[in-house]
């Protein structure tokens, strides 16, 4: 069956992005597709180089009459988020992503597109590719790592790029410009499990929370939308009001960077509290439905019998573990005062795993502040602490700071008044842009992002807005010839 893709324009973008899609890509693999880059590149007599962490980056010369052009960078991320719903069979190091035309959208088979970067990362290749479409001196900087720790933008050498334009492609609104982003970092808390023996007339039970839409834990986390983790963790705190309750499995969620979609807690009590428990479930059941039937429309949670391991957590560990979830914060913290309706500082609950070893509970904290960031990450450790878990940040990143001076957002703020017919929305983003990073190492960059309109990136329902799609390749070829020249 012939790919949805084959039929759509800009074809050159569709076809770079049906490759990319052909090509498994999860963060940290991005192996193959960065092999695919470099024979592109060879196969074009384009200069490619790759430096010691794996970013590629593609040299091409300005096209007649725009040698005296200030060099543009155009900047995309390889990897992809892997997420798909439990009951579809797909390996994301092995298998392609099969994309499907749903109206004007194009999504994928129950799997995470990699719109999110993907279609920026075509566009790249379709520029390089192309001998009609007029720029100045061309860089392409394809990163590596960018959804599990931006490790590809950290590691990127200084005075490795010699342009001083920055196209970021990896925002997810068409029509807007953005000029500036949050920074993150992880918080991370080690509980040691409290094993005891499982007692006698003791009854097992499995929660499931599933159904969620959960979504990018930066672009959606003001939405409303439920956390599987937390939602089950309810249950069992209520549970726990009326008697002893402890667990013997957790599992929620899979990325730091997405608000979970799932979640199992594994209980044991008393065999006589049956009725109990299956009362106090329905009504848990009822109550969660009706708070999120308009923002999840597909929850689903269900309780089921189970058998008993041998050991389960102590009473007192499991009570301080599902109160330190429960009142843990996993929303925004502070709206911006200074950007309206703009998340400042916001903090996801993402993962918790219960293991042999170990009681493992990873949030991402995000802010436009880097100092709001840092407060809140020692908020959520000391909170963790006090439960007695053990503690620690890592993975940290920069803001991005906006520049309203900025010449290359006012060559765009033109660019899109011819193209829209009016004024483009100058916005700020509540996700970690590689800008702030690549800021840090080129501060002589004058940076702007911007990109397809791509909704419930880093889910099983991520879609691309396929008239987007040409707008957003309409504006970036334009914007490549409205770059001024040198010294102008």
């Amino acid at each position: 069956m012939a790919s949805p893709l084959a039929t759509l324009d800009p074809q050159p973008l569709w076809r770079h992005f049906q490759m990319l899609c052909d090509t498994p890509r999860p963060s940290k693999h991005e192996a193959a597709v960065v092999a695919k880059i470099e024979a592109f590149a060879a196969a074009h007599q384009l200069t490619c180089e790759r430096d010691t962490v794996g970013n590629v980056l593609i040299r091409k010369p300005a096209t007649a009459g725009m040698e005296d052009r200030v060099g543009v960078v155009m900047q995309s991320h390889l990897d992809m988020v892997p997420q798909k719903n439990n009951d579809k069979q797909h390996d994301f190091l092995t298998d392609p992503i099969t994309p499907v035309r749903d109206g004007d959208w194009i999504r994928a088979d129950h799997t995470t597109l990699g719109a999110d970067n993907g279609i920026g990362a075509a566009a790249m290749l379709a520029v390089l590719e192309s001998r009609d479409i007029a720029h100045g001196p061309l860089e392409a900087l394809f990163t590596i790592d960018e959804e599990a720790g931006m490790t590809g933008a950290k590691g990127l050498a200084a005075n490795w790029i010699e342009g001083e334009l920055l196209f970021n492609l990896d925002t997810e609104d068409e029509g807007e410009l953005y000029v500036g982003c949050a920074g993150g970092v992880n918080v991370n808390a080690v509980f040691p499990p409290e094993w005891q023996p499982t007692g006698p007339n003791m009854a097992g039970y499995t929660l499931s929370v599933k159904g969620l839409l959960g979504g990018h834990s930066g672009l959606d986390i003001h939405l409303g939308r439920g956390n599987a983790n937390q939602m089950a963790a309810l249950f069992v705190a209520r549970l726990q009001a009326a008697f002893p309750v402890q667990l013997h499995a957790f599992n929620g969620g899979s990325l730091r960077n997405a608000i979970p979609r799932e979640a199992t807690i594994g209980l044991a009590l008393n065999a006589e509290q049956k009725a109990a428990v299956l009362a106090l479930f329905t009504a848990f059941k009822n109550d969660m439905e009706a708070r999120y039937r308009q923002t999840e429309p597909h929850l689903c949670i269900e309780l089921e019998e189970c058998g008993l391991p041998a050991q389960i957590l102590s009473l007192q560990q499991s009570r301080q573990l599902i109160a330190s979830i429960v009142s843990c914060p996993s929303y925004p913290t502070r709206m911006s005062d200074a950007l309206p309706g703009v998340t400042e500082t916001s903090n996801n609950l993402a993962t918790v795993t219960l293991a042999q070893d170990a009681v493992r509970i990873k949030c991402l904290v995000r802010s436009l502040l880097d100092s709001a960031r840092d407060d809140l990450g020692l908020a959520l450790c000391n909170h963790f602490a006090l439960a007695g878990a053990s503690t620690h940040t890592d993975g940290e990143y920069p803001g991005w700071t906006p520049d309203p001076e900025s010449a290359l957002l006012q060559t765009m703020r033109t660019v899109y008044q011819q193209h829209y017919q009016q004024e483009p929305a100058i916005k700020v983003i509540h996700a970690g842009l590689e800008c702030g990073i690549l800021g840090a190492i080129y501060p002589n960059w004058d940076m702007i992002s911007f990109g397809p309109t791509i909704r419930c990136a880093h889910s099983p329902d991520e879609k691309v807005h396929i008239g987007s799609v040409q707008a957003f390749w309409q504006c970036l070829i334009k914007g490549l010839s409205a770059v001024p020249c040198v010294n102008r």
